[in-house]
């Protein structure tokens, strides 16, 4: 008896949720105008291009810091004079 009236409101609860979710009201992530929406693109475009060009930075500065180490500049000479 006692689970049949668990399942009961279990069932009701699950279904008030349902039918009370299409009560709230919907909001829209773009504005509606086309001249905002086109505005938003354009910073959406912008931000995107600069990711890819900070991407770009970094793997020429990668690059530039691997020839550094290959030809061996960034190491100490043993021999070298100090500057007093």
């Amino acid at each position: 008896m006692l689970r049949a009236f668990l399942i009961v409101v279990f069932f009701f609860l699950i279904g008030e949720t349902v039918l009370c979710g299409g009560a709230e009201p919907k909001v829209e992530a773009f504005p509606s105008a086309p001249y905002d929406r086109h505005i938003i693109y354009q910073v959406l475009v912008f931000f995107w291009i600069g990711i890819i060009g900070l991407v770009v930075i970094i793997t020429m500065k990668l690059r530039e810091i691997k020839r550094v180490r290959k030809m061996g500049i960034d190491e100490e000479e043993e021999d070298a004079p100090f500057l007093d």
